[in-house]
């Protein structure tokens, strides 16, 4: 019989939120519990394990939990991506598709710089649009995107094809 992850089993599925026809994945038992949220974080930074990084770069908003925790592990700068409008200096912003609409991210311009290296963390890749656009973000200002790792990677909406060639890391897949 094969073993159970309890990362995985501490997921649930929330039927048609935030609307109709979507199955979301609620990582909040994984957040609660310590055990976990640990797990989860070890296996994060273990993706990054044996490259040299500067920043960690965490996706608004559950994306900021995963890799604000990452980058305290590593012991190195956090830099938020936020929704437009939400960071107080001067930005770089970006507009991106969503299956639902479209949006727009932005960057402050100094939270990242030419040559620095980057690991890109985001709770969740769906279909890789806000995923993408940081990633763009990231490289418009001169850093070196080193990979890109999700706590969970939906694959039948092949996210990851749109961060190619960036290496993409998931520590659960659905």
């Amino acid at each position: 019989m094969p073993e159970t992850d309890p990362l995985r089993d501490a997921i649930r599925d929330i039927a048609d939120f935030p609307k109709a026809g979507i199955l979301f994945k609620d990582i909040t038992p994984v957040l609660a519990d310590g055990k976990l949220f640990r797990d989860s974080i070890t296996r994060l930074c273990a993706t990054a394990e044996g490259r040299h990084i500067d920043k960690v770069v965490g996706i608004d908003a559950r994306g900021f939990i995963f890799a604000a925790a990452v980058a305290d592990r590593m012991g190195v700068g956090f830099v938020p991506v936020r929704k437009q409008g939400k960071l107080p200096w001067k930005t770089r912003g970006l507009a991106y598709s969503l299956e639902y609409g479209e949006n727009v991210i932005e960057l402050h311009e100094d939270a990242v710089f030419p040559g620095e290296k980057i690991l890109l963390v985001d709770d969740l890749l769906a279909t890789g649009g806000t995923a993408a656009a940081a990633a763009e973000l990231i490289t418009a200002l001169g850093a070196e995107l080193i990979a890109a790792s999700f706590f969970i990677e939906l694959t039948e909406l092949k996210g990851r094809e749109k961060l190619s060639p960036c290496p993409v890391h998931a520590i659960l897949e659905f």
